[in-house]
């Protein structure tokens, strides 16, 4: 019994050895270790021995097995990696080869504009505030000098929800709920970036939902030649260190004296052009010092406390910018209008 273990396992380990792929090793395993295998066969057979050669000849089958075991493990390891080996240098990348193109995604015009603004601001010592779109009345409208019943609600034709509550007509509501939070303390100097919505008639001039970028200042000592200043350095910046800035007397029931800012003409440099309407100057956005009745309804003290605010459409200022004749291109999600302004 002794000698055909020797030769079982002589036979399984020169099998094992000449095994040249997994399968081949997996039925050399199969074929001396399985339940049928001749191992097991000679373990059936030491029924027949004596009880003194039982565990002798129990420990060589086992050495047997185990010797068998260890060669089929060794040669496992060196299959494997014989095979991932293989499949490295089939699988070898060629370096040389022109990589795949990566799209690269640009700004939406009207957002590269507001985020110009948000930035030429924000250098200024501006923080931005953000509100809610679905507002109440009060802040929409009486908290900004407008009370129920005045004729100029009549100029911001409103979507209301409740007779409290409606989409905000312009951000101008960030600007009084900041000032509340303040509680009477200066300063606040602060930008309103955010859409607004009113019933207007879609064209190529109008939008029923659109953009707003307001600004405010509260301090003591402000006066209309900080609001001129601010406004300068924001027409130069977004149009040209060239351009020229004058004031025209307006009306807003939130500001007192309230202005219209116009700027010289960059395409015709003030000599009159279709854009500017032959007129020299280009209308950009509306201004003035806030109204003591808005500083008094915020708890500011409106003789220690003076401000100014503005407001402008970034639509606008992006129509001017790039050339843009049709408010509805920045909407319609058109790729092939996106796809104009790809950075350089």
């Amino acid at each position: 019994m002794k000698e055909r273990l020797k030769e079982l396992q002589q036979e399984a380990i020169a099998k094992v050895e000449a095994a040249n792929d997994l399968k081949a090793l997996n039925d050399v395993r199969v074929e001396y270790l399985g339940k049928k295998g001749p191992i097991t066969e000679v373990l059936r057979g030491m029924g027949k021995l004596s009880a003194e050669e039982r565990p002798l000849m129990g420990a060589l089958v086992n050495e047997v097995r185990e010797s068998i075991t260890e060669k089929i493990a060794e040669k496992q390891a060196e299959l494997e990696k014989a095979e991932v080996e293989k499949k490295l240098a089939s699988e070898t990348i060629d370096v040389t080869l022109p990589g795949r193109p990566v799209k690269v995604g640009n700004h939406h015009p009207l957002t590269a504009v507001i985020e110009e603004i948000e930035d030429l601001f924000l250098g200024m010592g501006y923080s931005i505030a953000e509100g809610p779109e679905v507002e109440k009345d009060y802040y929409n409208f009486e908290a900004l000098n407008l009370p129920k019943g005045h004729p100029a609600r009549d100029m911001q034709d409103s979507f209301y929800i409740t007779e409290e509550i409606l989409l905000r007509t312009h951000t101008s509501p960030v600007q009084a709920r900041t000032m509340e939070k303040h509680k009477g303390k200066g300063p606040v100097k602060i930008i309103c970036p955010g859409k607004v919505y009113r019933r207007d008639n879609d064209d190529a001039t109008h939008s029923h939902q659109f953009m707003q970028i307001e600004g405010l200042v509260i301090d003591e000592n402000i006066r209309m030649s900080d609001l001129k200043g601010t406004l300068e350095v924001f027409a130069k910046k977004m149009f040209g260190e060239d351009r020229e800035i004058r004031l025209r007397p307006s009306f807003f029931p939130f500001t007192e004296p309230s202005v219209e800012m116009d700027i010289s003409c960059f395409i015709c440099s003030g000599k009159g052009c279709n854009v500017c309407k032959k007129t020299g100057w280009i209308e950009i956005l509306g201004a003035g010092m806030v109204h003591p009745n808005v500083l008094e309804m915020a708890g500011f003290d409106s003789k220690k406390y003076t401000g100014f605010a503005f407001g402008m459409g970034p639509e606008r200022i992006a129509m001017l910018k790039y050339g843009i004749d049709d408010i509805r291109h920045f909407y319609t999600n058109d790729m092939r209008f996106v796809n104009q302004f790809k950075r350089a």
